[in-house]
């Protein structure tokens, strides 16, 4: 960029009105120039973020081409409907941890390989470790990803239900020893026993969380364990059948029925007891580019609007340690010709987007003319 952008944006966070010029790559507030018209006038966000991405899973490049092909052409995808923040909790490979460290892609926060134990979790996706080993290798992935580790909590049985992959006492000692170690953990639990086990764990991040109820909101809130749950579009229908074709037991896919169905009311009660609630695609088991239908799901499930948008911007990266266009901070940020508040759907038509100062994708429909 030859010259410095100047955006007057109203922030969809707070509705204020800013003047933000542009220049090295960084933003400032600044008094409105008057001798420039802005070069873009809309609704700004920090960004959009996904905290449950898998890029090297159902990646647009296909399960043929290399890890580091499959990622990039998966962050493709997010950068083009303004996501510029990604959390991937759990990798079958370490190709994302290469993205993170190179310009012009979404930030990437990574966690390193999957933890679970033999048959633990999908074939061939996850490290496997005992129960012995599991501190340790938790210790080592968020030392190896740059902070996160993620353990997968439970998976299916061979009598078909949700099992528990760890006892609570393993699982409580390896979120201790990476915490000590100034890390954070993701723990994937869908099962009550796992649930359970998560939150008193004082985990960071309770993934999917399809067990959680009322009586865990205070916990939650008191260790700060946020919850991604991961809203499935097609409801309890559409887990269910995948339930079916893996080998659930039919007496399990009627909790998974219930537990779903009665999700998205949970997911509105724990937002209003104050606990942390984040938008997550799960994009890995679905399709990439997905974060708008995520943040729709929360808000129909009766989050506020705004909340529910902020669970997948600034709620989310603040959450990631992650700037949110503060004076002197990298400029990323996406610019909107409407106000997403009154009509979520905007948000699938951003107007300009911005990373580390740089015009990613202008819509000179929504431009001003010099």
């Amino acid at each position: 960029m030859n010259r410095s952008l100047y955006v007057r944006g109203t922030m969809v966070e707070d509705g204020r009105t800013r003047e933000l010029v542009i220049a090295g790559g960084v933003v400032a507030d600044a008094a409105p120039l008057p001798s420039r018209e802005p070069d873009a006038v809309g609704w700004v966000l920090p960004g959009l973020a996904d905290v449950h991405n898998h890029l090297s899973l159902a990646s647009p490049a296909g399960d043929h081409e290399e890890p580091a092909v499959r990622v990039r052409a998966s962050a493709s995808v997010e950068l083009a409907v303004g996501v510029l923040a990604i959390r991937e909790p759990g990798s079958p490979d370490d190709a994302s941890m290469l993205l993170a460290g190179e310009a012009g892609w979404p930030r990437v926060v990574t966690a390193g390989r999957f933890l679970s134990p033999p048959g633990g979790y999908f074939p061939g996706l996850a490290r496997e470790v005992t129960c012995a080993e599991l501190a340790r290798a938790a210790v080592g992935e968020a030392a190896r990803s740059g902070r996160w580790a993620k353990i997968v909590g439970d998976f299916l049985g061979g009598a078909g239900e949700f099992v528990p992959n760890w006892p609570a006492g393993v699982l409580a000692e390896a979120v201790a020893q990476v915490h000590a170690a100034g890390g954070r953990v993701a723990v994937h639990a869908v099962g009550p026993e796992a649930v359970d086990a998560a939150v008193a764990a004082g985990a960071d991040s309770l993934e999917h969380g399809w067990a959680v109820n009322d009586a865990h909101f205070a916990a939650m809130r008191a260790s700060g364990v946020a919850w991604v749950p991961t809203l499935m579009p097609g409801g309890s229908q559409a887990a269910c059948e995948f339930a079916a074709a893996m080998g659930f037991s039919a007496r399990t896919q009627e909790w998974m029925r219930s537990a779903l169905d009665a999700q998205p009311a949970t997911v509105a009660r724990a937002d209003a007891a104050g606990v942390t609630v984040l938008a997550g695609t799960d994009a890995g088991q679905g399709p990439h580019g997905a974060i708008v239908d995520q943040i729709t799901m929360l808000a129909d499930a009766g989050m506020p609007v705004t909340a529910a948008i902020g669970a997948g911007s600034w709620t989310a990266r603040r959450w990631l340690g992650l700037a949110c266009l503060e004076p002197g901070v990298p400029a990323d940020l996406v610019l909107y010709g409407a106000d997403p508040r009154i009509d979520l759907d905007v948000l699938r038509r951003p107007a300009l987007i911005v990373m580390d100062g740089q015009v990613i994708e202008p819509d000179p429909a929504f431009m001003v003319r010099d």
